[in-house]
């Protein structure tokens, strides 16, 4: 399968709540992006592709929880779980911003500790934004 996802995955394991048609659905979070979200629900409860679902998301280290609405971009359906790929379309500036922050400032911290495993622990990765 071919990678369409214009950010950066930040591998998590977490769960959500999704809403198909008003009925909570709980999913697991696979990744995370700023554009998107990999996850994993059980498969007679999983939505069919092209559906739109709301999505409520509680990121570590962020206060406020996430609301958007997305799209179900692909489903690989399994006999226990189907994998889900949704693309968001909907959320507020807020949770935006905080989703964006959450994913430059994981990635940030992922990026000094493979720099630390190279060059043994001597330097460290210095902010972009000061």
């Amino acid at each position: 399968m071919r990678d369409r996802r214009l950010g950066y995955r930040i591998p998590l394991d977490l769960m959500l709540t999704a809403y198909v048609h008003d009925r909570p659905v709980r999913a697991l979070v696979l990744d995370v992006s700023d554009t998107g979200l990999r996850i994993e629900v059980v498969s007679p409860r999983s939505p069919a592709a092209g559906t739109v679902v709301q999505l409520e998301l509680a990121l570590p280290g962020v206060e406020e929880t996430i609301w958007a609405s997305a799209t179900v971009c692909y489903e690989r359906p399994d006999d226990l779980a189907s994998g889900l790929g949704v693309r968001f379309i909907a959320m507020a500036q807020v949770h935006a911003r905080a989703l964006r922050d959450f994913c430059v400032e994981t990635r940030h911290r992922q990026l000094a500790g493979m720099l630390a495993r190279i060059t043994g622990g001597s330097r460290t990765l210095q902010p972009a934004f000061a």
